[in-house]
């Protein structure tokens, strides 16, 4: 017997100590509560009578949370015998200790390891409808900020293995700086009001943070964890690929940049364990999966979850090939600078946006036409069958109710005339430096010479690669990319190579040069952006020289693309009078905010981001263009409002006066002033004046 009760003892101290505490210290009290009873109601106290039970139980409590109510039991301690105080106080003193310290020291505890349990998020969460993000990368607070621009309020819970509290100080600083920046821009934009009427209006549209954020730490690839966040009844899950600029010893980083190139096995068992509870029938329905994927193995086995696991109009997951899409962006952005201006807006929540509904299937010519005639708040662009089946339309503007809202029918008188030789000229880039997505960033350039290139043997790309030794190795030289003229082995310390290499491609080029500065994602994160920063010093004296030695040198002549990986270094970045600054993690994140609230807009992203490779004559893919008035047009346009604008320049685009092989289905959407002002033709287009000059590029989607 006494064996088996050391047995249960040992056995439940083991698993739950507490348990096993509390019931001691219980059973202890309980106990002594009736010792103490009989005791105190069998002294032989002069003048009573014997005290009942009852009534000397409760005189025992009172004296042990108040000794003062010792006087309920004798009326004159000191009278008494020496037994008698004794008793009492013996009484006291033990009840103190093992009722009111014992007790009040369990409960302290208690309330303590439930804010800890609370803190570490251990317990579960009763939420719905939230938006759950798996792991941390330098990407993740870019999604969360770019939520404070939904229209309705929006909860956010975020499971990482570690570094929980870094990450709450993350997520609260990037809050805090949008905040305070669109409220500046608030201020601001009423400053020439009077004092009453400005403040009104101040407080009246103040930026208000209407997201809330709870960081958890646990495992992601626990099933209880992420039922614990409630991911079966959340609307979106992101998983992001962890972070490898965090480590500190080199060798472990150059052996976790190696791993991560071969593939992220640590995506694919959290997509696994995410899968399997939102394909459950418990789950909620049209939940949607959007998956960070950054190699080919990676996306090979996501592809093969997605057939095993998706369920359409239940766990849908959407891969995002982050590089591919990186890549794309960048190369447009070398080939167009000024796509980088209107990307910013439309690939975000905040201002002129992409936005879908599901829609019956028209041909484009007869849709667009159309809708001109009945909307002035949201610009038609095209129809798509995404793969699901189902037939989405896809417009820009600023709020979604714009889709909706019809006006009367007007005639216009105004027209324009387009070239009808028109052709993208020569494009010269020189890169310098490299990232992790230079194969994708040339892929891009194939496809859009594979476009654009002439019959008559000219080519249209000429590129110029700068880049240490190394990787100009890895990349084989760039032997394989025939528009890649030339490349120049050179490590960040050697400047004047660098400079001099520069300044003779830009001197020898009559057209526009880019030039395009890489930054390592690959770095350690003391080195994050170093080398694009200092790649930028070396550009921008090669400019200002320029127009020192040059009053009348064009600096509008060479577009500067910097690319950074971590937001703080910006405002450096912008020091230097560049207004092209990509921060490449701030558009994936945008793009995966937009995708995982509107999945079919997916579809359309990978659509605008890939230039048509059928050279045949046949161009099925749209793009978002940057075109020079100056060639596009016959004649520059006279000054007119946005929709007289829009509907003149699609009308031209399908006219009959066109050659058949010219005739593409063109939707103007703004333009770029140089220097970089930006005018998108969203909210009410009769209000929005329309003052285009020669020197301005026209932003307009196409599929030529």
């Amino acid at each position: 017997m006494k064996r088996k009760i050391n047995e249960w003892i040992s056995i439940h101290v083991a698993k739950n100590p507490g348990r096993v505490l509390l019931l001691a210290i219980l059973l202890f009290n309980v106990v002594f509560f009736f010792l103490s009873a009989l005791i105190i109601g069998n002294l032989s106290l002069s003048g009573t009578e014997k005290m009942p039970f009852f009534k000397a139980a409760f005189c025992t409590i009172t004296m042990i949370l108040d000794p003062g109510c010792v006087q309920f039991v004798v009326e004159d301690i000191g009278a008494m015998g020496v037994v008698v105080a004794v008793t009492c106080l013996c009484i006291i003193f033990i009840g103190m200790i093992s009722f009111t310290g014992a007790v009040i020291g369990y409960i302290t505890n208690g309330i303590s390891n439930f804010i800890d349990n609370a803190n570490a998020g251990s317990r579960e969460l009763h939420v719905s409808d939230h938006i759950v993000v798996l792991n941390w990368n330098t990407r993740a607070s870019e999604i969360i900020n770019d939520l404070l621009y939904c229209e309705k309020k929006q909860k956010v819970v975020v499971l990482v293995n570690s570094r929980k509290a870094e990450i709450e100080r993350e997520i609260e600083e990037r809050i805090a700086d949008t905040v305070e920046r669109e409220n500046r821009a608030i201020i601001q934009k009423y400053s020439e009001d009077g004092f009453l009427k400005r403040n009104f209006k101040v407080m009246f549209n103040r930026f208000k943070k209407n997201i809330t954020v709870i960081v958890r730490e646990g495992d992601v690839f626990s099933s209880k964890q992420l039922h614990d966040i409630s991911v079966e009844k959340a609307k979106i899950v992101i998983i992001l690929g962890n972070d490898i600029n965090n480590t500190i010893c080199k060798f472990e980083h150059q052996n976790h940049v190696s791993s991560t190139n071969k593939g992220n096995s640590q995506t694919v068992k959290t997509l696994m364990q995410v899968a399997d509870i939102t394909s459950a029938e418990y789950s909620s329905d049209d939940q949607r999966i959007v998956v960070e994927i950054t190699d080919d193995w990676t996306r090979d086995l996501v592809n093969r979850i997605i057939d095993c696991k998706q369920i359409v109009g239940k766990c849908n997951i959407i891969p995002v090939e982050i590089n591919k899409i990186l890549g794309q962006i960048l190369a447009q952005f070398s080939l167009m600078p000024e796509l980088n201006y209107v990307y910013k807006e439309l690939l975000s929540n905040k201002g002129a946006t992409f936005y879908t509904e599901e829609r019956e299937m028209t041909p484009d010519t007869e849709f667009i036409p159309k809708y001109l005639e009945h909307h002035k708040k949201a610009i038609p662009l095209t129809h798509m069958i995404t793969d699901d089946g189902k037939s989405y339309a896809y417009y820009v503007s600023n709020l979604e109710s714009d889709i909706k809202n019809t006006c009367e029918n007007s005639e216009y008188a105004y027209s324009v005339t387009l070239n009808k030789n028109y052709w993208i000229e020569q494009k010269n880039v020189i890169i310098l430096g490299h990232n992790s997505r230079c194969r994708d960033i040339m892929e891009a350039f194939c496809n859009f010479r594979s476009e654009w290139n002439k019959n008559d043997g000219s080519e249209i790309l000429h590129i110029t690669v700068i880049d240490d030794q190394e990787n100009l190795d890895k990349m084989n030289n760039y032997e394989e990319y025939p528009f890649v003229f030339d490349t120049i082995p050179a490590s960040i310390y050697d400047r004047e190579l660098i400079c001099t290499t520069i300044d003779r491609i830009v001197s020898k080029n009559c057209g526009d040069t880019s030039i395009l500065i890489l930054s390592d994602d690959k770095a350690l994160n003391d080195d994050i952006d170093a080398n694009a920063l200092a790649n930028l010093v070396f550009v921008q004296d090669i400019i200002n020289t320029k127009i020192k030695n040059n009053p009348d040198f064009d600096k509008e002549s060479v577009d500067v693309i910097v690319e950074i990986i971590d937001p703080k270094h910006h405002d450096i970045v912008n020091s230097y009078s560049v207004n092209n600054v990509v921060i490449s993690n701030r558009y994936i994140s945008k793009m995966i905010t937009q995708i995982g609230e509107k999945e079919a807009l997916f579809e359309f992203y990978k659509d605008i981001l890939t230039y048509d490779i059928d050279t045949t004559g046949g161009y099925e893919s749209k793009e978002v263009y940057a075109k020079k008035v100056s060639a596009f047009f016959d004649e520059i346009p006279n000054s007119c409002k946005a929709d007289e604008f829009i509907r003149a320049v699609y009308d031209a685009s399908v006219s009959k006066n066109l050659p058949e092989n010219r005739r593409f289905p063109t939707v103007a959407l703004g333009y770029v002033k140089p220097g970089g002002k930006t005018v998108l033709f969203a909210g009410n287009q009769s209000e929005i004046d329309v003052n285009i000059s020669k020197h301005d590029k026209l932003i307009v989607y196409s599929n030529h």
